[in-house]
């Protein structure tokens, strides 16, 4: 699936929810199925800045692909970090950096955080960009 069509999903899937209680606590549910970041790459080079919370996440490239894994200590902020790998993780970094995020609003996340919040996201949001960029490097050089 493109970055679009994953975004989409999810823009009808957060429609189906009738309160914003509903939907946090899909959010909470999708933390539980993020794909765990392994031990070892658990470091503070990857905890990711600007957030309130812990935020680890790293990324490799296979088959030409990002591949994204997170871990948070915080149960919603698990959850919005998973939001996102899903749209971003196992697509071309291209893809990536060129891909808007206009799906966060458009379900209404940012204006439903809090303000520290809404910044850890815009934070995970960059540093997944600056994965991307650093792998797109890689890859035209």
């Amino acid at each position: 699936m493109t970055i679009k069509e994953i975004q989409e999903e999810i823009i009808d899937e957060f429609s189906f929810f009738e309160d914003w209680m509903e939907r946090y606590e899909y959010i909470i549910e999708l933390g539980k199925s993020l794909p765990l970041i392994d031990a070892q790459h658990k470091l503070d080079e990857n905890i990711i800045k600007g957030c309130q919370s812990k935020v680890w996440l790293f990324s490799e490239l296979k088959n030409d692909k990002l591949i994204f894994t997170a871990d948070g200590d915080a149960i919603l902020t698990k959850g919005m970090i998973a939001l996102l790998l899903r749209v971003f993780s196992n697509q071309k970094p291209q893809d990536v950096l060129e891909a808007n995020t206009n799906f966060i609003d458009e379900i209404g996340l940012k204006e439903h955080l809090s303000p520290t919040r809404a910044n850890g996201l815009v934070s995970m949001i960059k540093q997944i960009k600056m994965y991307a960029l650093t792998q797109q490097t890689k890859i035209t050089n």
